[in-house]
């Protein structure tokens, strides 16, 4: 079993999950907490889930990376709204072969990381989590938590698996979350955003569950129709997804349970939304390479409105 340790940023519904996972099959785990720093310091952590309900009652946590050791494998779970944190957060933990896993939804923070550690450190995990953060130091786990993981190199290029990924690898297998390695980061983002992009959006603006969204003709049509803009966004970045993974994204969400997506879940507790990950920057890739993309343009000018009003509100 690989020694590696690993230091969480961003201890929530993802970031909890995984690192509590990490310390249960033996490895050392160093958690960065905000809100539920002394709580977590006096309590541990408390994780119900699917594959089976278990406590961590002493955890290492943190209120400031600064009182970290230095790790081999820093896991960012924060929102993307955060990365500006992260000048600041990660020299900190940096050891030499230190890596960064990006476990975070939409596209182009790793370029951003980059500027900050080097692109050799960069490594991006795309999730397929169904987690929730109950309250301080309790976080559910419904379903799924499967990790592709693929290395950054510049603009995207393909890139090779390394032995760091492999050990990374082997550690999460240990703990009970399947991984698949690839060499095609981007492709798997883009997979990723054939459903982030119209259920996030759509649960926001049209204030649904994603049942509500899939049981009605119009905004399952809908939903079609902005999926195959993101192909079209997709191949103008070189990448080929086929249509059949349109009806797969569809069925998958027929099956699942009434689910509230992680953008209406920040929306209701006023919090900023990953507008510029997940639609944003997909939206400017797409530009740029001279494609249109009425629908998700649509999208991203209705989400910035209302997220500007909910936080105006908010304060």
């Amino acid at each position: 079993m690989s020694k590696n340790t690993y230091a969480i940023i961003g201890s929530g519904a993802l970031g909890g999950f995984y690192g509590a996972k990490l310390q249960k099959a033996g490895l050392e785990v160093h958690f960065l907490l905000h809100s539920d720093y002394q709580h977590v310091l006096e309590n541990g952590l408390i994780i119900k889930s699917k594959d089976g309900d278990f406590n961590l009652p002493q955890v290492n946590a943190y209120n400031h990376t600064n009182k970290m050791p230095k790790c081999d494998v820093i896991l960012i779970g924060l929102k993307t709204t955060q990365n500006h944190l992260l000048a600041k957060f990660l020299p900190p933990l940096l050891k030499e072969n230190t890596v960064v896993l990006l476990l975070q939804n939409g596209l182009g923070a790793e370029p951003e990381i980059a500027k900050i550690i080097g692109e050799d450190r960069v490594i991006g995990g795309v999730c397929n989590l169904a987690s929730n953060k109950v309250s301080f130091g309790y976080i559910h786990h419904i379903d799924y938590g499967f990790i592709r993981i693929g290395r950054y190199a510049i603009n995207y290029q393909i890139a090779e698996i390394t032995n760091k990924m492999r050990e990374i690898n082997q550690d999460f297998e240990n703990a009970g979350v399947p991984v698949n390695l690839t060499e095609d980061l981007l492709l798997e983002r883009w997979k990723k955003l054939v459903w982030n992009i119209p259920y996030n959006s759509l649960s926001v603006i049209l204030d649904a569950r994603t049942d509500e969204i899939m049981g009605d003709a119009n905004t399952r049509n809908l939903v079609t129709e902005i999926m195959q803009e993101v192909l079209e966004s997709a191949k103008s970045c070189q990448r080929q997804i086929p249509d059949s993974h349109i009806q797969k994204m569809l069925d998958h969400t027929d099956k699942l349970q009434p689910y509230l997506t992680s953008m209406k879940i920040d929306y209701e507790r006023r919090r900023p939304l990953e507008i510029e990950g997940i639609i944003g920057n997909p939206l400017r890739m797409a530009r740029e390479a001279g494609v249109k993309l009425p629908k998700i343009e649509m999208l991203y000018q209705q989400l910035k409105f209302l997220d500007a009003r909910n936080r105006v509100n908010n304060g």
